[in-house]
């Protein structure tokens, strides 16, 4: 796997983390940013052929 694979994957983890967190914590504008960002990261993946499964990255 690539180096901007790995990278991709790892932006998708960290988004579907934060916006976790950010339910959890009953904060509606932080799962909005985050819920934006788990978008961003994964029209980028699908951008690019990156298959992304569906607790993260693999």
């Amino acid at each position: 796997m690539s180096t901007f694979a790995e990278a991709v994957l790892e932006r998708v983890r960290a988004a579907r983390a934060r916006l976790e967190a950010a339910f959890e914590a009953e904060d509606s504008c932080e799962a909005a940013l985050a819920e934006d960002e788990l978008d961003d990261a994964l029209r980028l993946a699908r951008k690019h052929g990156i298959e992304v499964g569906e607790r993260g990255g693999t």
